[in-house]
């Protein structure tokens, strides 16, 4: 799991995020003017949490069936972060402002990183 850092992203903080239930999205824009829409399965699959990342490199855990996953709450942790709580119970991972931006900024290289270890894994990906 590739995960692209730039210390540009710390200094951006949200002005709006809203869940599109519905259509299982999250809008969050920044203050730069910049919005991303991130479905809310690509939000799980990319948890900061231990239980998706590991602990160091190489022990990420590989996240299957989450198509049809949403979010039940978000919840804010300080200044910094909201706690995602998604409707399969997983409610671990902090999500920072500046990985949020990241995620926003790099979606589709990481959507396209996440479908080929899908399918190097013998999953087929079915949206």
């Amino acid at each position: 799991m590739k995960i692209y850092r730039n210390t540009y992203y710390r200094a951006m903080k949200p002005t709006d995020i809203k869940l599109h239930k519905q259509s299982r999205v999250l809008e969050i824009s920044f203050e730069d003017g910049t919005t991303f829409e991130l479905p809310t399965e690509f939000l799980r699959v990319y948890s900061p949490s231990a239980e998706v990342r590991g602990h160091g490199p190489g022990q990420e855990t590989l996240q299957v069936g989450k198509q049809d996953v949403n979010i039940n709450s978000i919840d804010p942790i300080g200044h910094y972060a909201v706690k995602l709580v998604f409707d399969d119970n997983h409610d671990s991972g902090i999500y920072s402002w500046d990985f949020l931006y990241d995620l926003g900024s790099n979606y589709q290289a990481y959507w396209d990183d996440y479908v080929r270890r899908l399918n190097e894994a013998g999953h087929t990906y079915h949206n």
